[in-house]
């Protein structure tokens, strides 16, 4: 039976996907009217930054260590910097549909680096698992690829950032486990994002001198602001808080479940219907986030 600390790990990251699930159409739509995706991922940064450092107000303090601070800048490089920087500038360049079917590389990725940095055994559990919920994922984002096909077309430039952008997260959960688990998730986040906003302020300075913000209209700063607080704030707050508890390979299996809020949104806002092909989809998704969760590969205190 499952301790009540990781029932709450694993509904963190559901939460955390789904937020991420909706960004990709959100953020892609903002982006089309008016904001750049350098912009958008500077944004994203520095307003998660601000936001960590007024939520630290309201927690008990903590001190980092020198060490673990130089550490954590590294930490910032992989899962923000590079991560977010090359996924909102290679959604800026390719559809939301190539962007969700890069995002399902992932998981392998994870998996064969755990194995490589922690020891983590490749089970067999572990690659049906993995294999499940990449069909499911994949199933999923082509079934509806046609009806949102108008939303452009695919880059192999923005494929590629996207792609580099899940190894640059893959790579964070693996070898910075050990380091999350010693701090808060607010002390973390607040030093990751203060790092990651002053690194890439000198990329974005020239889109934000010569954009004429006053010409943005609000529902794209609406779409903005999901993308910094829900998307970036909420969802990193809820990550690293499953991730203090989880296997880096049971973490990355939520990526898949972001085909799934993009697919729910789809049907909702009625470009795309709910058939037998997403059924069996979300099934096999969420069937292969369990098997990898059940694979004992691992200590339990590491699950």
């Amino acid at each position: 039976m499952k301790k009540p600390t990781h029932i709450r790990a694993h509904l963190c990251m559901l939460a955390a996907a789904a937020a991420w699930g909706l960004m990709a159409p959100i953020g892609k739509a903002a982006m089309e009217a008016g904001i750049s995706g350098l912009m958008m991922a500077n944004m994203r940064m520095l307003g998660a930054a601000v936001c960590f450092w007024m939520a630290s107000l309201f927690v008990p303090r903590e001190r980092v260590s020198s060490h673990d601070l130089f550490m954590l800048f590294f930490a910032a490089m992989l899962s923000i910097v590079f991560n977010q920087g090359c996924y909102t500038f290679g959604l800026s360049l390719t559809s939301p549909i190539d962007a969700s079917i890069m995002t399902t590389t992932m998981p392998i990725v994870t998996m064969i680096l755990a194995a490589l940095f922690l020891r983590e055994p490749v089970t067999p559990l572990k690659v049906i698992g993995v294999a499940m919920g990449s069909l499911g994922a994949l199933a999923l984002i082509l079934s509806n690829a046609g009806a949102i096909s108008q939303s452009g077309g695919g880059s192999v430039a923005g494929d590629a950032l996207v792609v580099v952008a899940q190894a640059s997260f893959a790579l964070y959960l693996t070898l910075f486990k050990r380091l999350i688990g010693r701090y808060s998730v607010v002390t973390l986040m607040k030093w990751m994002f203060t790092y990651a906003a002053i690194c890439f302020i000198p990329v974005s300075y020239r889109d934000f001198a010569t954009t004429d913000l006053t010409a943005i209209a609000p529902i794209v700063w609406a779409e903005a602001a999901y993308v910094v607080f829900i998307g970036t704030f909420v969802a990193y707050l809820l990550m690293v808080t499953g991730q203090k508890q989880l296997r880096p390979t049971v973490v990355s299996m939520y990526n898949y479940v972001q085909p799934i809020v993009g697919s729910s949104v789809s049907v909702m806002m009625g470009l795309s219907t709910f058939g037998a092909v997403k059924i069996v989809a979300a099934v096999c998704i969420f069937a292969g986030v369990y098997i990898v969760t059940q694979s004992k590969a691992y200590s339990a205190n590491s699950e």
